[in-house]
């Protein structure tokens, strides 16, 4: 126990001394988590959501202002119809359950994808978070949902080529703080510390615009599992890192 709040005195310290603000992650292995334990796939969603609420709580201990998640891609309608309907009422439910607690913790939701694609009743929900929070002070959370990074680029130098057309602007004009404007992210800091759990070595068409300059972390928990002590691990990792910016 010492040792653990030790580590996590090092970890404030080195949110402090850094600057460290945002944290992306990749909530991978809830699958895996459940099929370990022999369970169908919904008990790691749902266990998955208990480690979102643990990050959010560890986050705000330490003083991070941003988290954003992986929840839902743009490829993982490629799941079973089964899996898909599942991952979209357990969105539902969670927001529903526990929007209440969330908002009086001060937390603020906020969502980036094609949220238009989503049933109007699960856009009506995900518009209630996003509205009920929005003037709180607290940890920012931030949820891909429909989430591609190369949808979401394309779709940027979409909306650049129709100013172009249009006269607003002219070729000269388009820079990467024009193009960043434009993407989901804009009013969100890009990610400091890109986290993924499960061991998987690879960015899964994740932020890969706002991570250019990230540090990455990889660690074998599944995100079940995942808590304050290896957010704690990840920060001081982080700590350890020299960032040059290409310099």
């Amino acid at each position: 126990m010492k040792v653990m709040e030790e580590n996590f005195l090092v970890a404030k310290n080195i949110v402090a001394e850094t600057g460290l603000k945002h944290i992306a992650i990749i909530m991978d292995g809830n699958r895996r988590w459940a099929k370990e334990r022999h369970l169908p796939s919904a008990f790691g969603h749902k266990e998955g959501v208990s480690a979102l609420k643990r990050t959010l709580r560890a986050a705000d201990d330490l003083g991070i202002k941003y988290i954003t998640v992986y929840a839902f891609s743009t490829e993982n309608w490629n799941r079973s119809p089964e899996e898909v309907r599942f991952l979209m009422d357990l969105l539902a439910s969670t927001l529903k359950n526990e929007l209440d607690e969330m908002h009086d913790n001060g937390v603020v939701i906020s969502f980036i994808g094609d949220i238009d694609a989503l049933t109007p009743q699960l856009k009506q929900v995900v518009n209630n978070a996003v509205e009920k929070t929005k003037d709180n002070k607290g940890v920012h959370l931030q949820i891909a949902f429909n989430y591609g990074s190369r949808m979401e680029i394309v779709s940027a130098c979409k909306k650049l080529a129709i100013k172009v057309k249009n006269g607003e602007i002219n070729l000269d004009n388009i820079t990467e703080e024009s193009l960043s404007k434009l993407l989901y992210t804009s009013e969100i800091p890009d990610p400091d510390l890109l986290i993924r759990t499960g061991g998987e070595m690879r960015i899964s068409n994740y932020l890969l615009w706002q991570i250019a300059y990230s540090e990455f972390y990889v660690t074998k928990s599944f995100w079940p599992e995942f808590n304050k002590d290896l957010l704690c691990d990840a920060v001081i990792e982080f700590g350890n890192r020299n960032r040059r910016w290409g310099k």
